[in-house]
This record gives structure tokens, C-alpha cells and sequence, in this order.
């Protein structure tokens, strides 16, 4: 049904619809809601392995088309990043344009929930960039189709510390690639951006004693790390220069670029954000030139949808850890297969994934 509230675009060069087509894309929705000021986007990737579950980020978009892009590849991220986990998930995403510290509001969260519900369980959504467990719960009292509800109402609560456990393991296992050993004590690493994520990733690596030195656009942010840990700060502007075993990119994405390679002299890069490589193909490659080992991105932070999916089947807090530990392994494999077929590491963990896609869709059209 098209109406004033959710429109889908006509298909023309380069526009929403041809994006959506040449990202594989099942499903788009816009919504719009003048009364709350809501203006999002939900994208629904891939529905094989079973509904689409990712997060909701708010975020002030210079425009709608930056909006759509982010969102899109958000989303495919999240098929690949459920898939290479063996969850029976598929891949989604959403994006509020706005600023969360000034545009968010209880009418918004849950006039954006209704359209979350008007797609009948397609897409479950949760948290991410903007976005707090009480923001969550504004969702939830308009749709059920929620994960990252606080443990007082049945849910596993912010993932985020799950989602820092698992870019932690991944760093192990790079470490363990490159070093010959998984210990980080001793190692210099950079964590551009300290949000909840960031926070518990620093934490884990003083608690290893690795030197730790961190970025953020925010000042609270910093403040609230400096005030917990022993740690050095960097302006962003100079991060990219900074002396650096490990550079673990924890903010947005497209961090890993043409500027960014030119200057970044590390060894490893494991961090928490989405989209990393601002080009797949071309900077996968780069990596590789550089000698650089890449833990990929959709694979190490995929601890907090392993813990949501968690709550989709009946909450264990102690089996979301225990699935999430398995990171570590699984980033051992992709990296010393790159390693033998001279590939990136993302592009092999993007085939393997693509792998079980493909076997599940087989299965399902023998019915």
C-alpha cells in the first residue's frame, strides 16, 4: 500500500530504487512523520536465514541520499555479519535522521516504532549509534519486534559490552596471526571512538595492559574514559599519524581509505564499526600491499547481534558469551586462509558467508 506516510521511490539512474537493485536489497521503506519530526529509513537486505535483525542509528545526515547510502550498506553488512555467526538471521537496518542529542523524543521513538511493526516481524530492530536502551523502550510499547530491551523487561540489555567482547577476541586473533601470540600486553593501540562500545573495548585492553591511546569528535566521551583508565588521547585529526601497533576504528565507517592508508603505519586493524573499507575492492586489496592484517569488521563485531539473537530465542546471558568467544576462532580461520590464497580477509569472510546463504536457499526452493 502506498500512501502520504510510506512512499517507494520510481526506479531512476542512481536513484533509491537502483540502488536498492544493485545491492540486492529485498525491501526499502521510508517513513516520515511531520507531527514527531520523524524521518527514517528501514532496510531489509536478506530474509533467507531467516527475519532481518539490526540496529537503529540516529545520526545527523547532511541529506536523505547520505541517509540511504549508510543504511544500505548497514544492512547488507548485517546479512553477512549473522550468516558468518550461524545465526538463523537475516539482514536489516535503520536510520533516523536527526541529531540524538537534540531531535530525540518518546512521540519520535514510537511513531518510528509502528512502522518497525507495520512489517509484520520482517525486521526486528535494537540498538546502535544514537540510540539508548530507553530509547528501546519507547519502541517497544508500539511494536514486539524488538531486541536490546533492559533485563528488568526480559531482555539482555545493551549489547554493546558483548559487541566489545567479540572485536576483542577478533584483536586477539590478529594478534595471534601476526605476533605469533594472542597477549596485547605491551601493544599500542589507537580506539577512534569511545562510545559504550569503545568504552568496554578500552577497558578490556588495560585490564591486558596494552598501551591505549583514544579519539573522539565528543568531549564527554573522552572525559569519561580518562576518568576511568590510564590512557593517552589523540585529537582525530592527527589518529591517522599516531604510532600504532593496532588501529581499532570503533566510530563510523570508511575510516580505511585513500587519505587514511597513506598515513597509517599499523599492523592490525580490529575494531567494532561497520563498513571499514570505504571502497571493499580496492582497499581490501590495499591492505594486502601494505602488509596490513584486517580482521574483518562484520565478522568481529558481531557480538552484539549474537547477543540479541539471543533474546529473539530465550535470553542466556552466559551463551551469548560463549558464542561470541567463538569470534576468536573463526577470525583465525578467515586470516590464515587469506594468507594462502593471497586474498583479503574480507572478501574470504564475505565468501564464506555467502556460502551458507546459498546452501539455506537451496534447501528452502526444494519446497
Amino acid at each position: 500500500m502506498i500512501n502520504s506516510e510510506q512512499v517507494t521511490a520510481p526506479i531512476v539512474e542512481n536513484g533509491p530504487m537502483m540502488q536498492m537493485v544493485q545491492m540486492d536489497h529485498e525491501q526499502v521503506v521510508f517513513c516520515n512523520d511531520q507531527a514527531s519530526g520523524l524521518k527514517a529509513i528501514i532496510a531489509v537486505h536478506n530474509t533467507v536465514l531467516g527475519p532481518s535483525l539490526g540496529g537503529t542509528r540516529m545520526w545527523p545526515y547532511q541529506n536523505e541520499a547520505e541517509a540511504l547510502r549508510d543504511v544500505l550498506r548497514l544492512s547488507r553488512g548485517m546479512t553477512f555479519k549473522s550468516a558468518i555467526s550461524g545465526l538463523n538471521l537475516g539482514g536489516g537496518k535503520a536510520v533516523i535522521i536527526g541529531d540524538p542529542r537534540k531531535d530525540k523524543s518518546e512521540a519520535l521513538m514510537r511513531r518510528f516504532g509502528q512502522f518497525v511493526d507495520s512489517l509484520g516481524g520482517k525486521y526486528i530492530t535494537a540498538e546502535d549509534v544514537g540510540i539508548s536502551t530507553r530509547d528501546i523502550e519507547f519502541v517497544a510499547e508500539e511494536t514486539e519486534h524488538i531486541a536490546g530491551l533492559p533485563e528488568s523487561r526480559g531482555g539482555g540489555g545493551d549489547p554493546s559490552p558483548v559487541t566489545a567482547y567479540g572485536v576483542y577476541m577478533g584483536m586477539k586473533a590478529a594478534a595471534k596471526k601476526v605476533y605469533g601470540t594472542d597477549s596485547l600486553n605491551g601493544k599500542k593501540v589507537v580506539v577512534q571512538g569511545v562510545g559504550h562500545v569503545g568504552y568496554y573495548l578500552v577497558q578490556h585492553l588495560v585490564q591486558e595492559g596494552a598501551e591505549v591511546a583514544v579519539s573522539d569528535i565528543f568531549e564527554d566521551k573522552i572525559k569519561a574514559v580518562v576518568d576511568d583508565f590510564s590512557v593517552a588521547v589523540v585529537a582525530p585529526e592527527d589518529i591517522y599519524d599516531y604510532p600504532m601497533d593496532i588501529y581499532a576504528p570503533c566510530a563510523l565507517g570508511a575510516t580505511i581509505n585513500d587519505m587514511t592508508l597513506s598515513k597509517l603505519k599499523c599492523q592490525i586493524i580490529a575494531g567494532a564499526a561497520n563498513n571499514q573499507l570505504e571502497d571493499e575492492n580496492k582497499h581490501s586489496l590495499a591492505l594486502i600491499e601494505k602488509g596490513i592484517v584486517y580482521a574483518p569488521d562484520f565478522l568481529i563485531n558481531a557480538g552484539g547481534i549474537i547477543n540479541c539473537y539471543s533474546e529473539v530465542i530465550g535470553y542466556n546471558r552466559e551463551d551469548a558469551y560463549r558464542k561470541t568467544e567463538l569470534i576468536y576462532e573463526v577470525t583465525l580461520d578467515v586470516l590464515n586462509a587469506a594468507a594462502k590464497q593471497n586474498e583479503g580477509a574480507h572478501h574470504v569472510a564475505l565468501q564464506m558467508a555467502q556460502k551458507r546463504i546459498d546452501a539455506m536457499a537451496a534447501i528452502q526452493s526444494r519446497f
